[in-house]
């Protein structure tokens, strides 16, 4: 991993594998909840330990980027960036107005997340973006959102309402050539989800790579880009490691060449 300097210079840091080789530094974006510990209820800075344990067995070692203005300089000292499943964003970013089911989060993580984006994209960073992630993407890059989808498809498929995260499963058709159906290999292609938001008008630069059976898209790729996917589903709520490990991949890539 490497540091830029006011000149771009790169400085190697320290996380070592097995024989002396570096582990690849993957920053993962925070998310902040309440929470109670030991009797006292505090605001912490979180990240789903499956997204930590899916990247550090995939070989990277995950650190957590609280979304604080500045955070976009962070990106010289990381080899790949993951961007979880969060709150909605706020609709005035895309030129929209707010919809009684949108439930945005703070303009502050808005504009840290997708400042840090902005400079991963530029840097030719390895991108994972999910859910929130991949509408970030597409936000950042002059796109727009449904924000209510059974407005749109006239049922809660896509975040079922049995019980307070409830997963739904559907089929994933996937644009034949892509790298995400390179990643998921042949056959049947499922996704779990769970999203009230999807994207509306594609933003520039970006290239839809899989479909809901409904027509939802749900997946995205960077034109150009070494590596940058966005998935709608809920990648990390499954046993499912085959996104995390690509990213692995493609960061492991970067620290090799």
């Amino acid at each position: 991993m490497t540091s830029s300097g006011p000149a771009g210079a790169r400085r190697p840091v320290t996380s070592s594998g097995p024989a002396g080789t570096r582990r690849p530094v993957i920053g993962v974006c925070a998310r902040t909840a309440p929470v109670t510990l030991q009797g006292m209820g505090m605001t912490v800075s979180l990240a789903l330990q499956q997204h930590v344990d899916f990247l550090a067995a995939a070989g990277c070692t995950p650190v957590l980027l609280p979304l604080l203005p500045g955070v976009e300089h962070a990106v010289g000292q990381l080899d790949g960036l993951l961007i979880p499943g969060g709150p909605d964003l706020d609709p005035a970013l895309y030129g929209a107005g707010l919809h009684p089911a949108t439930r945005i989060g703070s303009p502050v993580m808005d504009a840290a997340e997708l400042a840090l984006v902005g400079a991963a994209l530029a840097a030719d960073l390895p991108i994972l973006a999910i859910c929130r992630g991949m509408q970030l993407l597409n936000v950042h890059a002059g796109g727009t959102l449904h924000q209510h989808l059974p407005e749109i498809t006239g049922n809660d498929g896509h975040s079922p309402a049995n019980g307070p995260f409830t997963l739904g499963t559907h089929r994933l058709d996937l644009e034949p050539g892509s790298r995400l159906a390179a990643i998921l290999g042949e056959g049947l292609a499922e996704a779990s989800c769970h999203h009230h938001q999807a994207i509306d008008r594609l933003g520039a630069g970006l290239t839809a790579t899989a479909w809901a059976p409904d027509g939802i898209i749900e997946a995205v790729e960077a034109a150009g880009h070494p590596f940058a996917i966005g998935v709608q589903w809920e990648a990390g709520h499954t046993a499912d490691e085959r996104l995390h490990r690509a990213l692995a991949d493609a960061a492991g890539s970067a620290v090799r060449g």
